[in-house]
């Protein structure tokens, strides 16, 4: 029940992303950012790339999000969780992560700066047990930049049900990583086929500056 060794694949490019049913456009001035999951915990399986790409391009939408004042929100589990509380999860991933910060951290790299607010995580989905939809309610947003890991389970989770939120939700293609690249591909595929955007980030980046 352990997470998988990940083998290193491309992350995929612009030119390979697929067309959004969604008729949305990014505007910087509704979105927030959310980097989903990155403590150490779950990177560790990653040997290299995907997740070193994938890194950069996140603390590039860091730097662009914080510098335009667009809202900035991490998830992160919490260590050593009550059996209870856990919850199904168990069953299909085993106990999780220790308390200790070499898992729960997140990497340094992608620190939380002052203004950000990050999350308890609890389920797949970042909306779940938590008060990220009345946060970004209360400061006038209805998009989401999602950015982390991994692609096919909690960031498409969360992408799902920012959609049945009414929140238009848009995957950062090359700002997420997953166990492989059949699966991230498959991510990106469903959230544009069912319920959002998908953009790479130097789409992300072009789209702000234009703004700008």
């Amino acid at each position: 029940m352990a997470l998988p060794k990940i083998p290193a694949y491309d992350l995929p490019g612009a030119a390979e992303l697929p067309e959004a049913r969604a008729p949305w456009r990014l505007e910087p001035g509704r979105a927030a950012l959310l980097v989903h999951d990155m403590q150490r915990y779950f990177c560790r399986p990653f040997g290299g790339a995907p997740l070193g790409p994938a890194v950069e391009n996140i603390a590039r939408l860091l730097r662009m999000a914080r510098g335009a004042g667009m809202p900035v929100f991490y998830t992160a589990q919490e260590g050593n969780q009550f059996r209870p509380d856990r919850g199904l999860q168990a069953d299909l991933w085993g106990p999780g992560m220790s308390a200790d910060p070499g898992d729960t951290g997140i990497l340094p790299e992608l620190a939380p700066a002052e203004g950000d607010t990050v999350l308890v995580k609890h389920r797949y989905s970042a909306f779940q047990r938590s008060n990220l939809e009345t946060l970004m309610r209360a400061r006038g947003r209805d998009q989401l930049l999602i950015a982390g890991i991994y692609a096919h389970i909690g960031c498409l989770a969360t992408a799902a049900e920012a959609f049945q939120r009414d929140i238009q939700p848009f995957a950062i293609a090359d700002a997420q990583a997953d166990f492989d690249r059949a699966r991230h591909d498959m991510a990106m595929r469903w959230v544009a086929g069912c319920c959002g955007g998908v953009m790479a980030t130097s789409q992300v980046l072009a789209g702000e500056a234009a703004c700008a």
